[in-house]
């Protein structure tokens, strides 16, 4: 019998949730759901994606250490790019820009300051 699966939520390894949420909100249009450097850990969201933000204390023998790599996978070749435009006008931290890969993904590669990546793609192997 085969599970239906939620939507996954990482949690992205970093060094403080109130500077990494401001990163994510303020650069990223992410929203701040919850949480802080108290409790360890935060929410994150925009659309249909959640993301978890957790601290060094949080993950204390735990773990991710980081930095970690989050794809996100978005709908059309156009919305890579919008969200590339939107992003870099922002001034996020662009490590790739906007290609089509061999592997068929049209994709960039953006960072937060704790070095984790996003890598936002489209898969067009289908089209």
């Amino acid at each position: 019998m085969s599970t239906r699966f939620p939507q996954a939520v990482p949690e992205i390894p970093v060094t403080s949730v109130v500077t990494a949420a401001s990163y994510y909100v303020d650069v990223l249009g992410f929203t701040l759901d919850w949480g802080d450097d108290a409790e360890g850990i935060g929410g994150i969201s925009q659309g249909d994606c959640r993301m978890f933000l957790s601290n060094t204390a949080f993950r204390a023998g735990r773990g991710p250490n980081g930095p970690v790599i989050t794809w996100l996978n978005v709908s059309s070749r156009p919305e890579v790019d919008a969200l590339f435009e939107r992003w870099n006008a922002a001034g996020a931290t662009i490590l790739h820009g906007v290609e089509d890969k061999p592997w068929k993904l049209r994709e960039f590669t953006a960072t937060d300051p704790d070095g984790n990546q996003l890598r936002v793609f489209y898969d067009f192997s289908r089209d």
